[in-house]
């Protein structure tokens, strides 16, 4: 599987965020969801990954930057065709690494 930084402009990469967001959501109160959308995701204090493998998006993650020596990660997301399949694991360990 590759990790790689993405510029969110690819159609897989914007479904999988429309469904990411979609899904928070459904299943969190609006006080509590704290999830980007697309605009915040581009800004220049974000990095944005995702996982591909065999040409497929596997899923994605965003590290956001707070202050020099901290950040928070934002919009996982696993395709739910590869759910367990260590897509997050290697998204996560990607941005540990960056982190």
């Amino acid at each position: 599987m590759e990790v790689r930084i993405d510029d969110l402009t690819g159609p897989e990469v914007l479904a999988l965020l429309e469904m990411h967001l979609r899904s928070m959501s459904e299943t969190t109160p609006p006080e509590s969801m704290h999830a980007l959308g697309l605009e915040a995701l581009r800004k220049p204090d974000v990095t944005f990954y995702t996982a591909w493998e065999n040409g497929e998006l596997r899923g994605c993650g965003a590290l956001k930057a707070m202050g020099r020596l901290r950040g928070e990660i934002k919009s996982m997301r696993t395709d739910p065709r590869y759910l367990r399949k260590g897509v997050a694991r290697s998204v996560l360990k990607t941005i540990i690494a960056e982190a």
